[in-house]
């Protein structure tokens, strides 16, 4: 369960960012979009917090690129061990580009999650040569406990290892020494086996999930399809959503079909020598949904004459309630590519209802779909936009700084430029409309 995340000194933002997902007390409002986790230290505080949050902002304005400072974090945490030159850049570190001075500071990430009914805190702050600072933080009661923490000295060019709160963390000078200045210490302790550290990795690694539907993205019907051959527990539930979802599908099905002559001609000469004649006979697995027919029946469309937003359903049906199914945070760029927004309402409402939702699983979600800021479906507390100052800089922040009424229209808000993030274009997009007034007096005269 994802509570707060932080960032600096990425891509588009230059400051300190954070995206906080604690719900206000004062608003009672869908209690269901809430999680109220029983956590050691916090018994008896009314502490909730969102299920979800909503970044919306106008093109190029960095909405996205809060989800994938999120990602480039686990990445780093994933894939740090595996590193072996200590001269060798970490890719996931992209600093801001508009300030020279950027490329010389670090880049920072901080986050706050539980797992196992614990809370951590872990920090890292790194260039592309070597990580500056890191630490993790514990809270099996009200009192922190620190793990570990490492700080680069530019003097003696390695890392100064701080004291661990007595009793909690045992240190490993030798491993410490082994950790390669361009490493994280918690990677390289996960793969020496430390079970302590491992629900931390875990987290990274098996709760956080990023799908991208956006235009540019390819997001395949493969996770889907196995639902169905494999008759998994998701099979049913996949099965009743796309029956509910009003495009005309009562089942589905996975057929084989051959590759097309013309495909293997193109990829033959890609695949190994020793494996050709195995890939001629291989088949292709293709989902085929049946739609309802005239007269009460059923008959199968082929793939390609559906449309772009039933395919889009299909392949997200099953990564979808997968993430349900497992509690997990997913972070989703452009939510509503190819769909219908009343489709995007009721994909929402699964992930906000305690029923259908019971593990608690959290959605992080750009868009631009003003219909979504309704509040029967999100609350303020979930409304985040992202914009930039006259430097390029991009900065995030809630829409709660507006302390909007109590039954003020978010939509027109919105469209009309209150809370900003929206594309400013006076002029019309070839400056036609232009000082409209003063053409017009011009003409007449």
């Amino acid at each position: 369960m994802l509570l707060q995340f932080s960032f600096s000194n990425f891509r588009s933002f230059r400051g300190l960012q954070t995206l906080n997902l604690v719900a206000g007390n004062r608003d009672k409002s869908l209690p269901g979009n809430c999680i109220t986790p029983n956590l050691p230290g916090l018994k008896g505080k009314l502490l909730r917090w969102n299920k979800g949050a909503a970044i919306y902002g106008a093109n190029a304005s960095g909405k996205t690129t809060v989800l994938e400072a999120l990602k480039a974090f686990a990445e780093m945490v994933k894939l740090s061990a595996k590193l072996t030159d200590p001269k060798e850049p970490i890719t996931q570190i992209t600093p801001f580009a508009l300030d020279p001075a950027a490329a010389a500071e670090p880049t920072a990430f901080a986050v706050s999650f539980i797992q196992d009914a614990v809370r951590y805190e872990y920090r890292v702050a790194a260039t592309r040569e070597h990580v500056w600072h890191e630490s993790l933080r514990s809270f099996p009661s009200d009192k922190e406990q620190i793990w570990f923490s490492r700080d680069w000295s530019e003097e003696m060019r390695d890392h100064i290892y701080g004291h661990a709160t007595p009793g909690t963390f045992v240190r490993d000078p030798g491993l410490e020494k082994r950790t390669l200045p361009n490493a994280l210490h918690l990677s390289k302790l996960v793969s020496e086996n430390n079970k302590q550290v491992e629900p931390v990795f875990r987290w990274f690694k098996d709760r956080l999930s990023f799908l991208d539907l956006s235009v540019r993205s390819r997001l395949g019907e493969g996770f889907s399809m196995r639902q169905i051959i494999d008759k998994t527990a998701l099979m049913p539930p996949l099965l009743e959503l796309l029956r509910h979802a009003d495009i005309g599908v009562t089942g589905a099905s996975v057929r084989e079909t051959d590759i097309a002559e013309a495909e293997l001609l193109r990829i033959r000469p890609l695949i190994p020598e020793g494996q050709r004649e195995d890939f001629t006979k291989a088949k292709l697995l293709q989902a085929e949904l049946l739609h309802s027919a005239p007269g009460g029946g059923s008959l199968p469309l082929d793939w390609e004459v559906e449309s772009a937003g039933t395919r889009r359903l299909f392949a997200l049906a099953g990564p979808w309630l997968d993430i349900l199914q497992k509690g997990n945070v997913v972070c989703i760029d452009e939510l509503e590519t190819s769909m219908h927004p009343l489709m995007v309402r009721e994909l929402l409402r699964l992930f906000f209802s305690e029923k259908e939702n019971p593990n608690r699983a959290q959605l992080l979600f750009t868009t631009h779909n003003p219909l979504l800021l309704d509040p029967t479906l999100i609350r303020r507390d979930q409304i985040w936009f992202t914009d930039k100052n006259n430097e390029g800089s991009a900065y995030l922040y809630p829409l709660t700084d507006y302390e909007p009424r109590q039954g003020e229209s978010l939509v027109r808000g919105y469209m009309a430029g209150r809370y900003g993030a929206v594309p400013f274009v006076p002029g019309g997009l070839l400056g036609s409309f232009k000082n409209g007034a003063a053409m017009e007096k011009a003409v007449h005269e």
